[in-house]
């Protein structure tokens, strides 16, 4: 009688700590260097993917996995990237512009509004007494 064959992987968690440790440290190297902004974004970012397929492949145990977890990834990528590309058309394209032609700025309402009122005499609202404020 044959056994299936489960073979242990051993971890160094303490190793894949220290990884993580001087990836941040990395991180917050990068920000404090003052490289141009763009430059900054994308070694922030190469390192944050870097921690995450580290913590992926060690602490989820998906190095020791078969390829059935590709199967799995498929839909997951293709939802990802379906989605924020079927959404663009009602929601990126108009976010950042005023498409809205009621809307106006307020600097624009009140050169209106002295346009039309130019020569009028505005009377000033009554001061109510201190009193009356009060309720009696």
């Amino acid at each position: 009688m044959s056994h299936d064959s489960h073979e242990t992987h051993h971890v160094n968690y303490l190793g894949v700590f220290f990884v993580l440790c001087i990836c941040t440290a990395l991180s917050v190297a990068f920000d404090l260097l003052h490289f141009p902004k763009a430059i900054t974004i994308v070694l922030v970012l190469a390192v944050a993917c870097a921690k995450a397929m580290c913590v992926m492949m060690f602490f989820m145990h998906l190095k020791f996995e078969g390829n059935w977890k590709f199967v799995l990834l498929a839909p997951t990528t293709i939802l990802a990237i379906g989605l924020p590309l079927a959404l663009f058309p009602d929601i990126g394209r108009s976010y950042y512009t005023n498409v809205a032609p009621q809307v106006t700025t307020w600097k624009d309402e009140v050169e209106a509004y002295n346009k039309t009122h130019h020569g009028e005499e505005h009377a000033e609202p009554a001061e109510v007494p201190v009193e009356e404020k009060q309720g009696g």
